[in-house]
C-alpha cells in the first residue's frame, strides 16, 4: 500500500485547514478532513496537542518574563496554568499580580489573581492557582 500517495491525494482533495471549519455536510472538521463531530480525536492525539501547547506556554513565559524560572516549581506551574488558560497576552495584563510575584509578595500575588474577572469565570481553578501562588 502506498501510504504516501494516499496522503498526498487526500491532502489534494480535502485540503489542509489548521482551524476548525464546517464541511459541506455541516460537520466540524479540522486538518485534512478530520470529522471532529463523528470521529473526534484520540487520547494520544489530545496528549500530543497538550504537549505542544504547554511548550508554547513555557516559551512565551521565557520570552516575556525571564525572571519566572526563579520562582518555586509550584509557582511556575501556576503561571503555566494561567498562560495556558488565558493566553500569554492576557496573562501579561495581570501586571499587579506579576509585579507582586517578582517582588516575592506571594499573598498579594494570590489576591490579585483572585481579584479578577478570570477568577469569576474559572471558579475553583482560580482558587487552586491562587493557593499555588501564595503557598509556593
Amino acid at each position: 500500500m502506498e501510504i504516501a500517495a494516499i496522503k498526498a491525494e487526500l491532502r489534494r482533495d480535502e485540503g489542509l485547514r489548521l482551524k476548525p471549519y464546517r464541511d459541506t455536510g455541516g460537520r466540524l472538521t479540522l486538518g485534512v478532513g478530520r470529522n471532529l463531530d463523528d470521529v473526534g480525536i484520540t487520547a494520544e492525539e489530545a496528549d500530543y496537542l497538550l504537549e505542544n501547547d504547554v511548550g508554547r506556554a513555557l516559551a512565551g513565559l521565557d520570552r516575556a518574563l525571564p525572571w519566572w524560572r526563579g520562582l518555586s516549581a509550584r509557582r511556575q506551574r501556576a503561571l503555566v496554568n494561567m498562560a495556558f488558560n488565558l493566553g500569554l497576552p492576557r496573562l501579561l495584563g495581570f501586571s499587579a499580580m506579576l509585579a507582586a510575584l517578582r517582588a516575592g509578595d506571594y499573598p498579594a500575588a494570590a489576591r490579585e489573581a483572585l481579584d479578577s474577572r478570570w477568577a469569576g469565570q474559572v471558579g475553583a481553578r482560580a482558587a487552586r492557582v491562587a493557593a499555588m501562588l501564595r503557598e509556593g
